[in-house]
């Protein structure tokens, strides 16, 4: 009987999975992309989310909530991916990717959005969830609550001490650059 059970099991995983993926996988990519800034990066994310879930695979909290669990696990990946962003240099020579489109947002755009990422991957997991489904996915206070199983009040507090940090890191940042 157990034999049989777990055949089954296995039988049904990949049918459940694929479903999940093809429910939420461009949901994980936009955060993702939100959080890293880049396409390549949010891809990678991507992936390892959906690698991670498999080997995890059923598990009762992706059950329950799966947007929940892949939001959660999005952030954090991406969290991971641009603190290690800091401590790699891609190349010394960056004038010859440079390009005149007129398109190009300018270098003071970049610099701050590049400021920004950094200053929410400082931020503890939690507090950088909230404020991400807040301020990128536009959800109010309640939503963020009912989704991560908190209340509206504790959310405010969070989003108001991050918006603090966020605020030194910013005038720490523009006190380097001047």
């Amino acid at each position: 009987m157990i034999a049989t059970n777990t055949i089954l099991a296995v039988r049904q995983l990949p049918e459940e999975f694929e479903s999940i993926f093809r429910e939420h996988s461009e949901f994980v990519y936009r955060t993702a992309y939100r959080v890293t800034g880049n396409s390549e990066d949010a891809e990678d994310v991507t992936q390892i989310v959906f690698l991670k879930l498999f080997r995890t695979f059923p598990s009762s909290d992706i059950r329950s909530k799966p947007k929940a669990y892949l939001y959660r696990a999005t952030v954090n990946t991406a969290l991971n991916v641009v603190r290690s962003r800091r401590h790699h240099v891609l190349t010394d020579q960056s004038d010859c990717f440079e390009s005149d489109a007129p398109w190009r947002r300018s270098d003071r755009e970049e610099d701050m959005q590049e400021c920004l990422r950094i200053a929410l991957a400082d931020l503890k997991p939690k507090a950088a969830e909230i404020f991400i489904l807040r301020y990128v996915h536009g959800y109010s206070d309640v939503e963020i609550g009912n989704l991560l199983g908190t209340s509206r009040g504790t959310i405010a507090i969070s989003l108001f001490r991050s918006r603090a940090r966020l605020r030194k890191s910013i005038r720490n940042y523009q006190g380097e650059q001047s």
